[in-house]
């Protein structure tokens, strides 16, 4: 029997101060340049959730040794600088994408045999383009069932480097997966982006989490990312923001009740690109203050907009959510490639918003949003952390609202229903 709950609509405005759990986003950039390090690191503040276990256990599982320092909320890693331990691994990644998709980078490092397998949906999302261009780096690499997806063999006798050409419209993480491994490449790496690059910002982010652990990548026009071998990540002590995609909901719930919401941690010179879904807030009518430690929003009248939401993309759904309280339409575009997460984000949530009441066109790249008739439903999440906690949000004005298997935001927020339904109690 699948597990429900159903939301309760809110007596005033949501006010009060949030502080979400740890990026899984850099948390699991932190675990891999860690990993790689020479010597020990203590991660601050590091997310713990499903996507982020089965990237510690995998690296456990490859000879990484990673303590849980849960007195003082941080990990310690003490990094192989560069030689994977393991001679051979069968690594779990569940539904995890950053998880496959860094961690098949990270053991072409290695001497010897490496499987990578996760759940029913993560054998149906695509990793080839990765594959492809691991292979013409040298790199000996095949999915099993010759599917373009998990699981994954790869026999490893070292990243040889050189010169790959990658397509940048389908996920960023391709691209985060090379640059990350590329420093203990035999040879520089370079990596030519066609196309658009989707996520720029996730890029920026694992750069930047790249260069605090003492490697350099130049970033020429095209784009076209250049890598020296020889380089070295270094441990250090390195502290972990607050999520921004998870912060996106409690900004939803100030837009969609009208009322207040701070987020301590997360500012406009925030590693997270997603802190931008503040902005899309603002065109819609809400009041967004940022300070030099957290960002409040303050909900006012919503007006519809149009936008391309390829950078922010994990927020998707939460503003479509937002989309169901303003007086005119919203289009979102440039989101094509998200089809391809956990699930079809396109698709699917046309489905379920539809159910909720509103009209919803779907694009080649997105989706145009007509508010309707609010109602109360069950709604599907098909395992989907984001489409249950952004969905959740409809039920804090609307009664029925029904959330089916809660549970799937173990995936990055375990604790998002109760940490909700305190900050709506907070007034």
């Amino acid at each position: 029997m699948v597990q429900t709950i159903e939301m309760k609509p809110v007596a005033q405005p949501v006010k009060g101060v949030v502080r979400p759990p740890g990026s899984k986003s850099i948390t699991n950039r932190a675990l891999v340049c860690a990993a790689l390090a020479e010597g020990r690191s203590e991660l601050h503040g590091a997310l713990q959730s499903e996507d982020t276990e089965v990237m510690i256990n995998s690296l456990r599982d490859l000879g990484i040794v990673i303590q849980d320092n849960q007195a003082a909320d941080s990990l310690n890693v003490i990094g192989c600088g560069g030689a994977i331990p393991a001679a051979s691994a069968d690594l779990y990644v569940a539904n995890s994408g950053t998880t496959v998709r860094f961690l098949t980078a990270l053991v072409s490092l290695g001497r010897g045999d490496f499987r990578l397998d996760g759940n029913e949906r993560m054998r149906e999302r695509p990793i080839s383009d990765l594959t492809s261009a691991l292979h013409r780096l040298g790199v000996s690499v095949h999915d099993e069932a010759d599917s373009g997806c998990p699981p994954l063999v790869v026999k490893a006798a070292g990243l040889p480097g050189g010169e790959v050409s990658l397509r940048g419209d389908l996920s960023s993480q391709y691209l985060s997966a090379l640059l990350m491994a590329a420093p203990y490449a035999q040879e520089p790496t370079t990596v030519h982006i066609t196309g658009p690059l989707v996520s720029q910002p996730y890029v920026d982010m694992t750069i930047e989490v790249m260069r605090q652990f003492g490697v350099d990548v130049q970033q020429s026009e095209g784009p076209t990312f250049e890598i020296r071998s020889g380089q070295s990540y270094l441990g250090r002590d390195f502290t972990v923001e607050p999520d921004a995609s998870a912060a996106s909901y409690f900004w939803a719930a100030a837009a969609i009740t009208g009322g207040e919401v701070t987020v301590e941690g997360l500012t406009q010179e925030s590693l997270q690109g997603d802190v931008a879904f503040c902005d899309c807030l603002a065109k819609m009518g809400c009041e967004v203050r940022y300070q030099s430690d957290r960002t409040t929003v303050a909900g006012k009248r919503l007006t519809g907009i149009t936008v391309d939401m390829k950078d922010i993309s994990d927020t998707v759904q939460t503003l479509a959510a937002v989309a169901l309280f303003a007086d005119s339409p919203t289009t979102i575009s440039g989101v094509g490639h998200i089809r391809h997460k956990e699930t079809d984000r396109i698709g699917n949530l046309a489905i379920e918003l539809r159910r909720l009441g509103a009209g919803v066109e779907e694009l080649p790249d997105g989706l145009k949003i007509e508010p309707g008739l609010r109602r109360g439903a069950q709604v599907r999440t098909y395992d989907d952390h984001r489409m249950a906690m952004s969905l959740s949000l409809v039920g804090l004005k609307t009664p029925g609202v029904i959330i089916e298997d809660p549970g799937c935001t173990r995936k990055t927020y375990p604790k998002y229903f109760a940490e909700l339904e305190d900050l709506c109690n907070s007034a």
